[in-house]
Order: C-alpha cells, then structure tokens, then sequence
C-alpha cells in the first residue's frame, strides 16, 4: 500500500494530512484558506489521489506559516507513501490549459531536491490570498519529498487560472511519475 499519514504540531501550525497514490477517493481539505483549498482539490482529482487534509495555523498573521507548512507535511507524506520508489515511472510531465492560461509542470522523483518555478501573476493576489505563498508551499513539498519540480507558466491573463492550470498540471505530472510501470528502481545509480 503506497499511503502515509504525517502530522506536523508547531507554534505557528497544526497539521494532520493522509495521501493514498493508489486509491483515489474525493478529497477532504480544511486548511482555513477556502482558496488554497480549492487549488489542492485540483492536485488530489486530477492526480487521482486521496488526499485528507486538516490544516490550522497563524492566519491572523498571514497565510505563509500556514501554506509552507501544508507543503512540507505534503512532501513527508509523498517521500513516506513512495517507500523504496521500486517500479515507478519516476519522470513526467503535463501541460495544462485553463481557459488563456497554460502551465507545463515536470517531475523528477529524484531523491534531489531542486524547485525552478517560473511564474508571473498577473495581480499579486487571488481574493485576500497571496500569490507569493505558492511557490512557498512547492519549495516545503520537494524539500521534504526530495523531487525535482519544474514549474512555469507559459501565459495567462487571469491570475486565478494561472494558478489553477498549475495546480491541475502538478497533479497529471506526479500522477504520471509515481504510476508503477515494472518492480525496477529508475536508476542508474541504483538508489535513489
């Protein structure tokens, strides 16, 4: 079974999150950011993930301690649920249109972790949420996960489909990295 279950208690946060690669079911997500939520929706359906997230934190601060954290609990549970990474397709990619905007997100589940996000919104805020703590939760997520993310928005004139294509492209692209396609390890160092 390829699932893990990480909780994440500090001053500034309070996270509990289940991922199950194998076995999508709708997703659970209270994270206080309706916004935010709404993105990690995307990853869960089109990622074919199950995904449980309840999600507390400094929002009278600002959303970033909150955002970060989600990421970094993310990525524990994505390294936990790949276990050995044996039989994994370990690259992939996907380009993701919504509407005029269109993302390309590439994967490595390298064992290395490398985040090169290339996006300019077109506001710096979707509602009262701040765009800058996205590429916040994407650094927290390979950092811990150990993947090599690449993530560029090619264009988009609405900020909320920027992000949302990327959401959505994020979740095809590791959808197809973390399908098992032999019993292998993709290596040729013969680790990750």
């Amino acid at each position: 079974m390829r699932n893990a279950k990480v909780e994440r208690n500090t001053a500034e946060t309070r996270i509990s999150l289940s991922l199950d690669l194998d076995a999508y079911s709708p997703p659970k997500l209270d994270t206080g950011l309706p916004f935010f939520s709404h993105m990690l929706e995307q990853v869960a359906v089109h990622g074919r993930l199950g995904l449980r997230i309840k999600a507390e934190g400094d929002l009278q601060v600002d959303v970033h301690h909150l955002v970060e954290d989600i990421g970094i609990v993310f990525g524990q549970a994505l390294k936990q649920a790949l276990g050995d990474k044996k039989g994994i397709n370990r690259f992939a990619h996907a380009f993701v249109p919504l509407d005029e905007a269109l993302t390309r997100v590439v994967v490595d589940i390298s064992g290395r972790p490398g985040l090169f996000y290339r996006v300019d919104y077109t506001v710096t805020k979707v509602g009262d949420f701040d765009l800058q703590a996205v590429g916040e939760f994407f650094q927290g997520l390979v950092n811990h996960a150990g993947i090599t993310l690449h993530v560029d928005n090619l264009y988009g004139d609405n900020a909320h489909h920027q992000v949302e294509s990327l959401f959505k492209a994020f979740g095809r692209a590791l959808a197809g990295a973390v399908t098992q396609v032999d019993d292998l390890l993709p290596s040729s160092k013969k680790h990750l």
